[in-house]
């Protein structure tokens, strides 16, 4: 992949997670987490779509369509785990 390739998917990447924080809300450091999130899950959607050979919408080098379902997925799924608040008292 060549600079201007990994620069568009990290824009891209960006803009999910910056998305998904203004439909879910929430603070700073959450709007952090889901950049973190969206990345994550934007890199590893390529890497499996580059490993398996599944391509669905390709930009250049970039497996534009399995990339974003990584991202979505990722998002999603910490955001699930970021929700998850623990009970202070005991069930015994």
């Amino acid at each position: 992949m060549t600079l201007p390739t990994i620069l568009f998917a990290f824009l891209i990447a960006l803009l999910y997670g910056a998305l998904y924080h203004l439909i879910r809300g929430g603070s700073l450091w959450r709007l952090v987490f889901f950049f973190i999130l969206s990345i994550a899950g934007f890199v590893i959607g390529h890497f499996i779509g580059r490993w398996r050979g599944w391509i669905l919408i390709p930009v250049g080098s970039l497996n534009l369509g399995l990339s974003t379902i990584g991202s979505m997925v990722m998002l999603m799924f910490g955001d699930w785990l970021g929700r998850v608040e623990g009970s202070d008292q005991s069930k015994v």
